[in-house]
C-alpha cells in the first residue's frame, strides 16, 4: 500500500467536531491534530495523562489512577496540582478559545477525576478495535479487516510512557496479527499479513505462538527454508535466553514443514447445542449483563458461571443465549451434560470422559487419544488454540470438574451452568458470575402469555393469577402448567388449576409434585406408564431402544407416547432418538415407578446384549459370549461398523457402569465386564478398565463360572501389562494358567501366553519373552487357530529380532505375515511390517527395511492408531540416518515426537536422543 493511500486510510477516522477536526493517536508515540495541524503536548507527564485519557475515553478516569500511572509509587506531594494544571493546558489545546478556569466541552471533569469526549473515529485505538470486532462479525473479510487495523500502529502504545495500561495494548496488537495470520492462511492469502507478522515477532521474539504462525505462514507462501530458519533461530533464542525447548505449538510448525501432507479434510464445524426454545422469554436483565460479558478482544477467555437453584432456567437461558451468539464464533459449538447434580445419585461425568467426547467430536482418531486426564487436556488445548470457539458445560458439579475442560485458546467462550457458585472457577480462572432468581411477576405472566396466548391468558385473570401463585416464578413450574394448558384448548384454566396446590417450603422448588402430579395426571394411561418406567433408567438419557426394552413396547407403539411426554414438558428430545428428563422430573418419575424387575431385567438385558454386539465389532480375537436369547420385548442396538460401535459405547459408557452398579445378579455383572472390555481396552486408562475387569472377576468367583474367571484373569493381565504392574500381572497370569489347562481352554491360554511373552519384552527379558510366545504358537497350532497363531509367530519374531536372531526374526515374521494377508487382517499387518524392518535393518538391507516400514504406515494411518504411527517413525528414522539421509529422519522423528508428547509416552526420551544426534546434519 503506497503512502497516499496510508495517509487516506489514516484519516478515516476524523470527524468534524463544531467545525474543529480533531484526531489522536496512541498507537505508538502520543500524538494529536486540530485542523490538521499537530500540537505540541507538552512534557512527558502531560503526553502520559492524555494517553491515559485516550485509553478511557468516553469513560471517567479516576485522579488516582491518572497520579499512579504519571509517577507510580512515589508521587511528588504536588501531584494532584500538576495534574490540575496539565488538565488545563490540555483542553486549551483543544480549544483555545476557552477562557481561564472555563469548563472545556471535551475533557471534562467526571465522578472525581477526569472523562475525554470525543467520538470513536477521533482515536486511533477505537478504531482499531471497531475494526477487530468487524473482523469477528465479517470472517470472509477478516484478513482485510484486520490489515487495516494493523496499519494503525506505529510503534509500541504510547511510547515512552511505561506502565501496564499500555503494555496491555500491545498485547491486542500481537493478537491481532495471530488473528490475521489464521484468517490469512484460511483466506489463502499468506503475503499479505508476512510484513506485519515479522514486525510483530521482532518486537516479542519469545512469543511462541507467534513464532509458530511465522513458520506457517512462511511455509503456506512457499518459502520452506526461511520456515526452517525461522524455527531454528526461535529454538537457538529459547534455548540461550530462557533454557527452555519449543513448546508444543512451535514444534508442530516445525513438523508440518518438515512433513508436508495431502490436504486435510474440512473442518467439521461442531454445533452442539441444544436447540433453542423457540418460546424462551424473560430474563432481559440477565441476557443484557449476559452481553456484556462477552470478551471486548481476543486474548481473553471470559468463562461464565450460570449459577442457581433446580428448575430456575440455568440451561434454557444459556443455551439461548448461546444461540444468540453463535455467530461470533465461527469455529462452532461444543456441548455436553456433565450431570453434576443427580437426584438418583448416578455419578457425575468424568472430566477424562467429557475431554474424550470433544476430541471424538473434533475429529481426532482413537489412537491418537491418549489415557490420562491431562493428556486429554493438553491435546483438546492444542487443537483448539487457535479456533474461537462456544463452550456450554451444562449441570457441572464443581469447579474440579470444570477446569480440566477449559479452553487454552484466546478467541473461545465457556458458558457453564451449575447448582454451584463455583467459587473456584471465579476466583481462580475469572469466571463471572451470572446468578439467576424466581421470574418476576412481569415476566412470569409474560411467560404464560406467549405460552397461551393473551386472549386466553386474558379471559381468565383470576384463573391466571392462581397458576401463577403456584408456580412462585420458577419456569419448570410454569412450562408444565403452560404445557397442560396448550394440551387442552378448549378447557377453561379455572378448571384446570382446581388441582393445583401452590409450593409449600421456603423455596418453590422445595414441592414441586404439585405441578408434577397435575401434569402427570392429564396424561394417557398408557403415557403415564411410560413416564413411570422412564424413571427406573440408568443412564442420564435414553435411546429410544432402550426405552422400548425398558417398557416392552415396540417401537410404533412408544414413539406417540414419547411424544406425549415431550408435549407435556416432561421430557426433551435433544438429538434423535435420545430423550432426557429434568432432574427433577426423572426423581419424581421414580417416586411413582417403586420396583418393577421385569422392567429392569428387560434394560438390563438390552445394555448386556447391545454391548455384546458391539464387543464383536470391536475386537476379532475373543469368542462371544454365551447369553441366553434377550428377554421378550427387549430391542438390542446392534452397531454397524467398527466406528458405530465405537460411538455407542461412548455414548452408552455411564449407563452400562450404572448397570453394573444396579445388577443383583453376578452372572450378569461377569458377562457385562467381558462385554464392555474390548471398548474399555481401547479407549480407557487402566485406571479405568482395572476396576470394571476386578468388578467382573469377583463376581465371575462368586458364581462359580470358571471359564468367566480364567477369561477375566487373562484380561487383566493384558490390562496390568500396560500399566507395568507386574506383580499384579504375575499373580492373575498364575491363576489363569492354572485354570484354563484344568479346563482344557487351548485358545485363551495361549491368548495368555502371547499377553505374558508382550510382559517379558517390557521387562526387557526377551529370552523369556521368546519362551512364552512359542508357547503361544504351540497352541494355537494344535487349536487350528490360525488368526491366534501369526499374532504369536509376529510376537516370537520381535523377541528373536531383539535377541540378535535377525534371519531367524525374518522368517518369523515372514510367516505372521502370509497368514495376515490370507485371513485380510490388515491392520495387524503394521506391527509385523515394522518389526520386519527392524530385522532387515540389522541384516543391512536398509531398502527392504525402509519399504517395510513405510508400508506399515499406511493402515495405521487408515485406523487412526497415532501411537503407532509414531513407532513406526522411531525405527524408519534409524533406517533413513544409515541410508545417509538425516534431514528426512528429523523430519519423521519430529512428527513422532509429538505424538508421544500428546499421548504422554515415555519413548518421547528416546526420539529426542535421536533429535539431538542428527542436529546440524
Amino acid at each position: 500500500m503506497d503512502a497516499g493511500n496510508r495517509v487516506c486510510r489514516k484519516s478515516a477516522y476524523r470527524e468534524k467536531l463544531s467545525g474543529v477536526e480533531l484526531r489522536f493517536a496512541v498507537l505508538g508515540p502520543v500524538r494529536a491534530w486540530r485542523d490538521g495541524v499537530e500540537l505540541r503536548l507538552g512534557p512527558p507527564t502531560q503526553q502520559a495523562l492524555l494517553a491515559l485519557l485516550l485509553v478511557r475515553a468516553g469513560q471517567p478516569v479516576p485522579l488516582a489512577e491518572i497520579v499512579d500511572v504519571l509517577w507510580g509509587e512515589d508521587p511528588p506531594a504536588s501531584a494532584v496540582n500538576v495534574v490540575h494544571r496539565h488538565v488545563g493546558l490540555l483542553r486549551r489545546l483543544l480549544e483555545p478559545s476557552l477562557a481561564t478556569r472555563e469548563p472545556g466541552r471535551w475533557l471534562v471533569r467526571a465522578a472525581g477525576g477526569y472523562r475525554l469526549d470525543v467520538p470513536p473515529d477521533a482515536v486511533d485505538l477505537l478504531r482499531f478495535r471497531t475494526l477487530r470486532e468487524r473482523s469477528r462479525r465479517e470472517p470472509e473479510a477478516a484478513a482485510g479487516l484486520l490489515l487495516e487495523a494493523l496499519e494503525l500502529w506505529s510503534g509500541p502504545a504510547a511510547a515512552g510512557v511505561d506502565h501496564p495500561v499500555f503494555t496491555e495494548l500491545d498485547r491486542e496488537r500481537r493478537d491481532a496479527v495471530a488473528d490475521a495470520v489464521d484468517a490469512a492462511l484460511r483466506a489463502g492469502s499468506p503475503d499479505a499479513v508476512l510484513p506485519g507478522l515479522r514486525r510483530a515477532v521482532a518486537a516479542d521474539p519469545l512469543d511462541e505462538p507467534l513464532q509458530a504462525r511465522l513458520v506457517r505462514m512462511l511455509a503456506a507462501a512457499g518459502r520452506q527454508a526461511a520456515a526452517l530458519e525461522a524455527y531454528g533461530e526461535a529454538r537457538d533464542r529459547l534455548a540461550g535466553e530462557l533454557g527452555v525447548d519449543p513448546g508444543p505449538e512451535l514444534r508442530a510448525a516445525y513438523e508440518s514443514v518438515l512433513r508436508p501432507v495431502a490436504p486435510a479434510e474440512p473442518y467439521v464445524r461442531p454445533a452442539q447445542l441444544p436447540p433453542d426454545l423457540p418460546t424462551f422469554t424473560g430474563r432481559q436483565a440477565e441476557l443484557a449483563r449476559a452481553a456484556a460479558l462477552l470478551p471486548d478482544r481476543p486474548g481473553t477467555v471470559v468463562v461464565t458461571a450460570v449459577g442457581g437453584m433446580a428448575g430456575i432456567g440455568k440451561t434454557a437461558l444459556a443455551v439461548h443465549w448461546a444461540h444468540r451468539i453463535a455467530d461470533r464464533f465461527p469455529d462452532g459449538q461444543l456441548y455436553v451434560n456433565l450431570r453434576g447434580f443427580e437426584p438418583t445419585g448416578e455419578p457425575a461425568v468424568d472430566p477424562a470422559d467429557a475431554v474424550l467426547g470433544f476430541l471424538d467430536t473434533l475429529g481426532v482418531p482413537p489412537g491418537r487419544v491418549p489415557a490420562g486426564l491431562g493428556a486429554r487436556t493438553a491435546l483438546f488445548r492444542s487443537i483448539v488454540a487457535d479456533r474461537r470457539l462456544l463452550v456450554l458445560l451444562d449441570n457441572a458439579r464443581d469447579t474440579a470438574q470444570v477446569r480440566p475442560l477449559l479452553p487454552g485458546g484466546s478467541g473461545c467462550l465457556v458458558l457453564v451452568t451449575s447448582r454451584d457458585r463455583l467459587t473456584g472457577l471465579v476466583a481462580v480462572d475469572g469466571a463471572v458470575p451470572l446468578p439467576l432468581d424466581l421470574l418476576p411477576p412481569a415476566e412470569a405472566r409474560d411467560f404464560l402469555d406467549r405460552r397461551l396466548g393473551r386472549d386466553r391468558t386474558g379471559a381468565e385473570p383470576g384463573a391466571v393469577a392462581e397458576i401463577l401463585a403456584a408456580c412462585g416464578g420458577l419456569p419448570l413450574a410454569l412450562a408444565i402448567v403452560a404445557a397442560q394448558a396448550v394440551t387442552r384448548p378448549s378447557a377453561p384454566l379455572a378448571g384446570l388449576v382446581a388441582g393445583l396446590d401452590s409450593f409449600s417450603g421456603d423455596e418453590p422448588a422445595s414441592d414441586l409434585r404439585a405441578v408434577f402430579s397435575w401434569s402427570y395426571a392429564a396424561l394417557s394411561p398408557a403415557a403415564a406408564g411410560v413416564f413411570r418406567l422412564l424413571g427406573l433408567h440408568l443412564g442420564p438419557d435414553v435411546s429410544s431402544a432402550a426405552a422400548a426394552s425398558l417398557t416392552g413396547l415396540p417401537a410404533a407403539e412408544l414413539r406417540p407416547l414419547l411424544a406425549e411426554l415431550a408435549d407435556a414438558q416432561l421430557m426433551t428430545e435433544p438429538a434423535p432418538d435420545r430423550w432426557v428428563l429434568h432432574d427433577l422430573v426423572r426423581a419424581y418419575a421414580a417416586e411413582l415407578a417403586g420396583s418393577d424387575e421385569a422392567a429392569v431385567g428387560r434394560l438390563l438385558d438390552h445394555y448386556l446384549h447391545s454391548a455384546e454386539a458391539g464387543a464383536q465389532l470391536l475386537s476379532t480375537s475373543r469368542a462371544p459370549l454365551p447369553l441366553d436369547p434377550p428377554r421378550s420385548g427387549v430391542v438390542p442396538e446392534r452397531p454397524a461398523d467398527h466406528t458405530a460401535a465405537l460411538e455407542w459405547a461412548a455414548v452408552q459408557h455411564p449407563a452400562v457402569l450404572a448397570a453394573l452398579q444396579r445388577a443383583d445378579s453376578d452372572a450378569y455383572v461377569w458377562r457385562l465386564a467381558l462385554a464392555t472390555e474390548p471398548y474399555l481396552s481401547l479407549r480407557r486408562s487402566s485406571r479405568e478398565v482395572a476396576p470394571v475387569l476386578e468388578a467382573g472377576l469377583a463376581a465371575a468367583e462368586r458364581d462359580g463360572d470358571r471359564t468367566a474367571i480364567a477369561s477375566l484373569h487373562r484380561h487383566l493381565v493384558f490390562d496390568q501389562t500396560r500399566a507395568r504392574a507386574f506383580d499384579a500381572v504375575d499373580r492373575h497370569a498364575a491363576a489363569g494358567l492354572a485354570l484354563l489347562r484344568e479346563l482344557g481352554d487351548p485358545v485363551t491360554e495361549a491368548h495368555l501366553e502371547r499377553h505374558l511373552a508382550l510382559s517379558w519384552e517390557l521387562r526387557e527379558d526377551y529370552r523369556e519373552s521368546l519362551r512364552h510366545s512359542e508357547r503361544a504358537i504351540e497352541l494355537y497350532r494344535a487349536a487350528d487357530d490360525r488368526a491366534g497363531l501369526a499374532l504369536a509367530l509376529n510376537m516370537a519374531g520381535w523377541s528373536r529380532a531383539l535377541l540378535g536372531e535377525y534371519a531367524a526374526a525374518v522368517e518369523a515374521c515372514g510367516l505372521a505375515l502370509e497368514l495376515q494377508r490370507e485371513l485380510g487382517q490388515t491392520y495387524y499387518t503394521a506391527a509385523t511390517l515394522d518389526r520386519l524392518g527392524y530385522a532387515y535393518h540389522h541384516l543391512g538391507d536398509l531398502d527392504r527395511a525402509a519399504a517395510s516400514y513405510l508400508e506399515a504406515l499406511g493402515p495405521l494411518r487408515e485406523y487412526g492408531d497415532e501411537y503407532g504411527v509414531a513407532l513406526v517413525e522411531l525405527n524408519l528414522g534409524d533406517t533413513l540416518v544409515a541410508s545417509g539421509d538425516p534431514a528426512a529422519a528429523r523430519s519423521v522423528w519430529a512428527h513422532a515426537e509429538q505424538v508421544f508428547i500428546q499421548l504422554e509416552r515415555p519413548e518421547v526420551e528416546k526420539v529426542r536422543d535421536r533429535l539431538a544426534s542428527v542436529a546440524g546434519k
